[in-house]
């Protein structure tokens, strides 16, 4: 791993970078969702465990049974959000999962409107509509070189739902206060272990290569990438994670395109570039230009 003290942002751009391999890593390894998410869970708590140990994050004086229950809950909430997420992979593609996953900041803003009794501006309503678009235009629904099929659309729908439970996640880890977020992900890879268990696919022998990108997933996307990413967050401006974290959906559509042959079409290129764009908008704080005209107007009322 690099120095995140060092070099914070090459740090994160290679988190992401990884983090961007994780549909090529499920598809490889090819298990059914929940299956890969027990996997995931199981590897990536036994390295974040280790990790924690080492590091002597453990035992953490700050979990008390509150933060220890809603990280809990945190952890049910993720589990649902990465099965969704990887189910989705096989009903459209890599890229389009990946792209429409990452709108979840906007859910983010709508559950603080709805229940936390947030204010909303303007601006980011019109980021939100301008998100809602491009996913329309993404999913192919309104032009797409192939015929939209009710399994392309369900994979669509599971997009949203991960990014609404994951966007959940983000809601509830606020509470955590200052408790480490390694040891919250433990946390989290624990209790999808034993939520996973009863309905994880034991019967089925998997093949030897399978067992390597299982591994992978835990190991490398769940457990160093993001010891690589929680290091080098607090070094950073929120303009500069803004925009490295879209060094994810980059590589997931290089690599969808280059080693699975899914080209990208315009439509659905240009509904995730607005995605991206509006994304970005949120997350930096980014104000529409507004007309001379109206802002004259709004002056004589």
């Amino acid at each position: 791993m690099t120095d995140a003290s060092r070099f914070p942002a090459l740090n994160l751009a290679v988190a992401m970078a990884i983090a961007g391999t994780v549909g090529a890593f499920v598809t490889e390894a090819g298990v059914d969702p929940v299956t890969t998410v027990f996997w995931r869970c199981l590897f990536g708590a036994l390295f974040l465990g280790a990790w924690c140990l080492l590091r002597g994050y453990l035992p953490d004086s700050s979990l008390s049974w509150s933060r220890l229950g809603r990280a809990a809950l945190c952890g049910v909430c993720m589990v649902l959000s990465w099965t969704a997420f990887f189910a989705g992979f096989a009903m459209t593609s890599i890229a389009v999962m990946t792209i429409v996953y990452h709108i979840q900041p906007f859910f983010v803003v709508l559950i603080g409107v709805l229940f936390l009794k947030e204010r909303i501006t303007a601006d980011q309503v019109a980021w939100m509509l301008a998100a809602f678009f491009g996913v329309v235009l993404a999913s192919g629904l309104v032009v797409s070189d192939n015929p939209v099929t009710t399994t392309w659309m369900v994979g669509i729908a599971m997009a949203l739902g991960g990014a609404f439970l994951y966007a959940v996640v983000t809601i509830l880890a606020k509470g955590l206060g200052e408790q480490r977020p390694e040891v919250t992900v433990l946390v989290q890879t624990a209790v999808g272990v034993i939520m996973l268990a009863p309905f994880a696919n034991f019967s089925d022998p998997i093949a030897l290569t399978s067992w390597g990108w299982l591994v992978g997933i835990g190991v490398l996307h769940t457990g160093i990438a993001y010891v690589m990413m929680f290091s080098s967050y607090p070094r950073l401006t929120t303009p500069v994670i803004g925009v490295l974290t879209f060094v994810y959906p980059v590589v997931a559509i290089i690599i969808d395109w280059a080693v699975y042959g899914h080209p990208i079409g315009i439509a659905q290129g240009l509904g995730m570039v607005l995605i991206a764009v509006a994304t970005l908008g949120v997350r930096l704080g980014w104000r529409l230009p507004v007309r001379r005209g109206s802002a004259a107007f709004a002056g004589q009322k």
